[in-house]
């Protein structure tokens, strides 16, 4: 039977080597944080979540601890401090889990059928039960407001970076770059 830190390090590269984009917080391999993006056919679609990763030192025997790093609109999650209420993840956490689980299925999971009946979030709860189309909408407007690549230090493609900046300046000369006078 492998240890517990044998398993945490082949789960922690699994998860490496899938479609996710995985940043260590320390030199330890017990903290980091994963890009999530939210699933289609959700208010979530088009969102990108910093999620933060805490794996305990019995895991996988314990559940690793999870938390959105950016706001999202959720009942199941504490708007303030980003943790999240996950039955699975919580109290039905199994050591036949892994953390590519929790990303492919479990939060996808959690925020394709919410439980308002178990609420972190007790506005974001009443909301969906009182006007399903208002909480959508308050979703969305999260999502453009806090869940954007740049949200979560991310770069877009179309700034550029020092390296072409530097480039094109080199490039350029004086006489190019003073122009006509405004008349």
């Amino acid at each position: 039977m492998s240890s517990p830190s044998k398993r945490r390090e082949m789960d922690l590269m699994k998860l490496m080597m899938s479609d996710y984009k995985v940043e260590m917080i320390n030199d330890g391999m017990q903290e980091f944080y994963v890009q999530f993006h939210g699933p289609n056919d959700s208010p979530y679609h088009g969102g990108v979540w910093k999620v933060r990763v805490e794996l305990p030192d019995a895991y996988p025997y314990k559940s690793p601890s999870i938390g959105f790093v950016n706001k999202i609109y959720h009942p199941n999650v504490d708007e303030m401090s980003g943790s999240v209420c996950l039955d699975v993840i919580n109290q039905t956490w199994s050591p036949m889990f892994d953390l590519v689980n929790v990303f492919e299925v479990f939060l996808p999971q959690l925020l394709l059928y919410p439980n308002p009946s178990d609420p972190l979030n007790g506005e974001a709860a009443a909301l969906m039960m009182r006007d399903r189309s208002a909480y959508e909408i308050r979703v969305k407007e999260y999502c453009e407001k806090y869940a954007k690549p740049e949200d979560i230090g991310e770069v877009t493609e179309e700034k550029s970076s020092d390296e072409e900046m530097s480039e094109d300046e080199s490039d350029s000369s004086d006489e190019q770059v003073v122009g006509k006078a405004d008349p």
